[in-house]
């Protein structure tokens, strides 16, 4: 039987779209072995999106080379897809392709083995139109799903390279995602989470039909408990929104709202399109709708031209606006980008310290949102422990609102809807007690 090994490197989205790639090798008779041994094809899917993303896909696409020199080696991916010469130049690669046409990746793969001929399978991302259907039918920890909606991104903030590695926005048709999702919860998926890489950009290439539009239809799927969005822009969240905000039981009370920066002048510099004013008021509205919704966020620290002052203001400002969690980076160049030509690049050493600081205050907001939940009942699916890190006759899981809870319960419960009284409140982790099993009688756990 033949092996193939693959390594991801960077988001989410290439998780999923290594998922999808397997079971191309799947259907065609392949086993899956760990990267660490040798192979017939090792498939490495690559990260652009920092100079060190760069640096480190090569690191492994080497490392690939060395393990079995006979081995096919291709590499997809954001990389592949910027800098596919690059990539060739290694010597032992025999397959680049980029962010697309992956469903063509077993016919290359059968040729080279007939051919030995590297093959440069990379076009012009910025031409593509269509969404590329790969679909995931299964995910290891059996309780959330992840189902992509939609690839690239038109923004053009001018600290990324994303549009240059994913091209433009491209949403899945309406009826496919539909269909995927009778699908997962066919398979036993009781929670969906939405993502692409810039997933609220969805139907933006569409006629009359929005993201909006998409959840109410999700809404109608029998036996779908939550929907999550990976992540949406604070533009996008606009009347329509707010009502499935309302009136869907099926939305999660969480929503992952990229902040990046909390100055005016610096979100101008960044070419982000909202002010300050105009994001807090799009979160005031949201907590309207749904009183106690989780939001989360993304903040670039450092960013070239953030001065104290701006950092100041800023930092005030996340303090007002208030968030359950945040993502804090430091500002790093990539080459190719206009942030990485400004003037007033911040120095290392200030970075880190307002890094720190930034972390401290999301610990802070962490534990005051959990605090207010002390003593409520929520709904947690708990998920799969393949590392044992909850200990015996422990359950862990999500809430709607996304706290990550530990329980005691037996480990049938894994991917059912539990009711869980919350009885401690803590930074990554809060404790609670089950109340009981949805769908069950009360006195089946008494």
């Amino acid at each position: 039987m033949p092996s193939v090994a693959f390594y991801t490197l960077g988001c989410k989205v290439n998780f999923y779209d290594t998922e999808a790639i397997w079971q191309l090798f799947k259907n065609e008779g392949y086993e899956q072995v760990d990267f660490e041994q040798t192979a017939d094809v090792y498939l490495i899917n690559t990260c652009t999106v920092t100079n060190t993303g760069d640096k480190k896909s090569r690191q492994i696409i080497r490392r690939a080379v060395r393990r079995n020199p006979d081995a096919i080696i291709a590499v997809t991916g954001c990389y592949a897809q910027t800098s596919p010469a690059e990539i060739l130049d290694i010597p032992g690669v025999d397959l680049v392709i980029g962010t697309q046409d992956r469903d063509k990746i077993m016919p290359f793969i059968q040729q080279i083995q007939a051919e030995r001929q590297p093959i440069n399978a990379v076009r012009n991302i910025m031409k593509t139109r269509e969404f590329e259907e790969l679909d995931v039918p299964d995910f290891a920890d059996r309780t959330r799903a992840f189902l992509k909606i939609q690839e690239g991104c038109n923004n053009f903030c001018t600290f990324c390279i994303i549009p240059w590695s994913r091209g433009l926005s491209r949403s899945r048709d309406p009826q496919s995602v539909i269909k995927q999702a009778h699908s997962l919860v066919a398979a036993g998926f009781k929670e969906i989470v939405l993502t692409g890489i810039h997933t609220g950009g969805y139907g933006d290439d569409l006629e009359n039909y929005r993201l909006s539009d998409l959840l109410w239809d999700l809404d109608k799927v029998e036996g779908l408990e939550r929907i999550r969005i990976s992540s949406i822009e604070a533009s996008q969240i606009d009347e329509k929104m707010l009502d499935v905000l309302k009136n869907s039981s099926k939305m999660s009370r969480h929503f992952h709202i990229p902040l990046q920066a909390g100055s005016d002048e610096v979100l101008k510099r960044m070419r982000r399109k909202y002010t300050i004013a105009e994001f807090e008021e799009k979160i005031r509205l949201i907590r309207d709708f749904m009183p106690d919704v989780a939001i989360t966020t993304d903040i670039i620290v450092g960013f070239p031209g953030e001065t104290d002052e701006l950092f100041q203001e800023g930092f005030e400002a996340i303090k007002r606006i208030g968030f359950s969690e945040m993502h804090v980076f430091p500002y790093s160049k990539r080459t190719g980008t206009p942030a990485a030509r400004m003037e007033d690049q911040v120095d290392e050493e200030i970075k880190h310290a307002r890094v720190h600081d930034l972390i401290d205050m999301s610990e802070q907001m962490q534990l005051a949102y959990a605090e207010k939940f002390v003593g409520q009942v929520l709904d947690v699916i708990p998920e799969r422990d393949e590392k044992g890190l909850c200990g015996p006759g422990k359950l862990m899981g999500y809430s709607d609102n996304y706290l990550q809870i530990l329980f005691d319960g037996p480990e049938e419960l894994r991917g059912e809807v539990c009711r869980v009284k919350v009885t401690k409140a803590g930074v990554n982790t809060c404790e609670g007690q089950l109340v009981r099993v949805l769908g069950s009688a009360p006195e089946a756990i008494a």
